[in-house]
């Protein structure tokens, strides 16, 4: 006669039970650099932080101080406003598309209303991870900004530095570069 032993019954059972963890289901892992880079942004919703300028070819943001702050997160878009010294008409837009990202930048007059100016940014390429995305220049924008056509602006979480970084380049030339201070959020305005 054989002895059945009581963990080897409850087997199946931790088997069912293994993907979950104390807290719950665990997070499906992302099934792209670009999902990946969503997740880690996403886990800063809700949070502002200061950051400054590393280098501009504009004048607008001389000696400004620039806050971002994560402000909505759902399941496929990240809203974060950006604003330069007193100007808060400027949102960054992040959309999960698939296994890309779209970067938009919508720009609005103080009474909400678009500025002509508007949803202008790109799809991600292929050189993505998931903490640093870049978006060259999309059909829209070439064609509501003819000049911008060699945009590519770039998206960075260093975690080692724990920075967010945001910049600008057309072709070969920077035009903008700004850091933002991950180790100290801004208090709850």
């Amino acid at each position: 006669m054989r002895i059945q032993r009581p963990w080897r019954a409850l087997f199946p059972l931790v088997l069912l039970l293994a993907p979950l963890r104390a807290g719950g289901a665990e997070a499906p892992a992302p099934a792209s650099p670009a999902q990946a880079f969503f997740q880690n942004l996403a886990a800063h919703c809700g949070k502002s932080y200061e950051g400054k300028v590393l280098f501009t070819t504009s004048k607008d943001f001389e000696g400004q101080r620039l806050v971002m702050h994560v402000a909505s997160c759902s399941e496929k878009e990240i809203r974060i406003p950006f604003q330069v010294g007193e100007v808060r008409s400027r949102t960054w837009v992040l959309t999960l598309e698939g296994d890309r990202l779209r970067l938009k930048h919508d720009h609005r007059h103080e009474d909400g209303t678009p500025e002509e100016v508007t949803n202008y940014g790109g799809d991600s390429d292929d050189t993505g991870t998931a903490l640093r995305q870049t978006f060259p220049t999309d059909e829209f924008t070439r064609k509501l900004l003819p000049h911008a056509g060699g945009n590519a602006w770039t998206l960075e979480i260093d975690p080692a530095a724990q920075e967010f970084r945001y910049s600008l380049d057309r072709g070969d030339e920077k035009r903008f570069r700004s850091s933002f201070d991950l180790s100290k959020p801004l208090p709850a305005s």
